[in-house]
């Protein structure tokens, strides 16, 4: 990551996913969904030192199941009339020299945050085009979402994203 350019970086949204899934029906199967409306920008210091925002639409959730699609927008999950939009914030990406970057930001979602680390793959398709991929896990009782009729939710949220950003 040291060969990209200093300054202004954007979010490319039709590359771009963000991708959750979790355990439901006591464990028996995993709900899958994607959310299709991101934004996002960055900057990379002089120094190389790199922070940025990722924004998600919360309504833009699709799991190809209507009436699945409709429950995660409710106030039990999403809370999408309260709640628009979720993000999290990357205060420091440092590269770890083996292709990887460490990725230390807040994730707020529900109108609480949350501090959220994780190890990102860090592919650059020149100095000024770089995707970070990766995979996080978080709880979803940590930002409030509760809901859980009859236990049926089991243990915690597995979010991947491949964020591809262009420099501008």
């Amino acid at each position: 990551m040291s060969n990209l350019s200093t300054g202004h970086w954007v979010l490319d949204t039709a590359t771009s996913s963000v991708e959750i899934k979790h355990k439901s029906m006591w464990g028996l199967a995993t709900i899958r969904a994607a959310f299709t409306e991101l934004s996002g920008e960055g900057e990379i210091g002089p120094d190389g030192s790199a922070h940025g925002t990722l924004t998600i639409e919360a309504a833009s959730i699709l799991s190809k199941q209507a009436k699945l699609d409709t429950h995660l927008r409710s106030a039990d999950f999403f809370d999408v009339d309260r709640h628009p939009t979720f993000a999290f914030t990357a205060t420091r990406v440092v590269a770890d020299g083996d292709g990887t970057a460490k990725v230390t930001g807040s994730l707020t979602v529900l109108g609480t945050t949350r501090p959220l680390t994780f190890t990102a793959r860090a592919t650059a398709a020149g100095p000024d085009d770089v995707t970070l991929s990766g995979e996080v896990t978080v709880d979803r009782n940590d930002f409030g979402m509760n809901w859980n009729r009859a236990g049926m939710i089991k243990g915690l949220t597995t979010v991947t994203l491949t964020t591809r950003f262009t420099h501008r």
